[in-house]
């Protein structure tokens, strides 16, 4: 049985470390990182790159720190070693993290990081931005340098996964996949959503993960709302289920969403989960290498508007975009919606999630994640087979 019947703890105890976990990206893949990001600066005619912290800092240092008031980045410069920003009194625990050779750039809590910056790089340069640096940093560097765009350099790279960010992403999204089939194990009418999460966030602990790095629980007509709604609801006999959670390894993302039916549902329940599958494989099948990324977007829609659905973001139908990126961060350029023209190529990965919404009544979110090869698309994990059977 894959939907009920089992307990909590039954199906904890039956949870153990990953077997084989992915090693961790490497030295040798951070310094090539660096030396394309320095081709592609040499490409844009910048003199340097300032990397924020976040994800991006993560992906050529290591560093795994979110932004703060305080300057934490990276400076590039299109030849030589990179420069660490960092407060001085952090020192210790950089150090830690580094995993790439580097000077460090230290500063006291008087005194400003951007002359430290300016210290190093010649009076008006071309300084290519990080697109997430925020305006308390970037505009005043318009003081001293010519910004430009960063986005060529670091969205350019990090939009194309190497081998050892597939494998890593892989793991991540089989280990939430083999944890929403125990969530499905363990519902029973009455079970409060915060149990689920719990429970959620306890099995991808116990499979070596650091928990859920985010978990949404839904019930009946609160699957209606993409998001959710306030509260804390308890499971209803036949009523929709809408979970989607993920969790990180060496800092990439899974991100799964399952929606089945705990005990019956009335026949167009079951017609519309029928056309959610239908416009998540038609998105799969639109994937062509060179293509837009808005055509996935499009080849989704015209499922559903075939059906009545729609058009645009019109409700009943599709309220958001088919997909996203997906890497160090849950949402990453490049994106399925109309406009994005970026053309798809191998190494790209995305959610697949063309969600129906009917207002007020419910929604079907079908989010499984698929990767661009050379000629075509392929699965990170086996999309849901059927409203009433989740799992394999």
């Amino acid at each position: 049985m894959t939907i009920g019947g089992s307990t909590i703890a039954a199906e904890l105890a039956a949870l153990e470390k990953w077997p084989s976990p992915v090693p961790p990206i490497g030295i040798d893949e951070r310094n090539a990182r660096l030396e394309r990001a320095r081709a592609r600066l040499a490409a844009i005619g910048a003199d340097a790159l300032l990397v924020n912290a976040g994800p991006s800092l993560r992906y050529f240092t290591g560093v795994s720190w979110s932004p703060t008031e305080r300057l934490v980045a990276m400076l590039l410069p299109v030849s030589g070693k990179p420069w660490i920003v960092c407060p001085a009194f952090e020192r210790g625990s950089l150090e830690a993290e580094l995993a790439i050779d580097a000077e460090l750039l230290l500063w006291e809590e008087d005194e400003s990081p951007l002359a430290l910056i300016a210290d190093v790089l010649a009076p008006n340069a071309v300084l290519a931005l990080d697109p997430l640096l925020p305006f308390l940093w970037s505009e005043p560097l318009r003081a001293s340098f010519r910004p430009v765009s960063g986005a060529p350099v670091i969205d350019g790279l990090r939009m194309v996964k190497s081998a050892t960010e597939l494998a890593l992403m892989q793991q991540a999204k089989a280990m939430t996949l083999e944890v929403h089939r125990r969530a499905a194990r363990i519902l029973e009418p009455g079970i409060r959503a915060s149990a689920v999460k719990r429970f959620i966030d306890d099995a991808h602990r116990a499979l070596g993960a650091a928990g859920s790095s985010f978990c949404a629980v839904q019930f009946g007509t609160a699957t209606a709302y993409p998001h959710g709604l306030p509260g804390d609801q308890a499971l209803e006999e036949n009523q929709l289920v809408l979970i989607d959670t993920g969790c990180l390894v060496d800092g990439y993302h899974s991100d799964i969403t399952r929606t089945y039916a705990f005990g019956n549902v009335d026949h167009e329940v079951r017609a519309t989960w029928d056309l959610e599958k239908e416009a998540q494989a038609a998105a799969f099948a639109a994937v062509v290498p060179g293509a837009p990324c808005e055509s996935v977007d499009a080849a989704a829609r015209r499922v559903l508007e075939r059906a009545g659905l729609g058009p645009d973001y019109r409700l009943p139908g599709l309220p958001h975009r088919t997909g996203h990126g997906i890497g160090l961060a849950i949402h990453e350029p490049a994106y399925l919606v109309r406009g994005d023209r970026t053309p798809l190529a191998p190494g790209m990965c995305f959610s697949n999630e063309p969600m129906i919404v009917v207002p007020e009544r419910y929604g079907i979110r079908l989010e499984d994640h698929m990767y661009v090869t050379d000629t075509g698309a392929a699965w990170f994990t086996e999309p849901q087979h059927s409203i009433d059977r989740p799992f394999a």
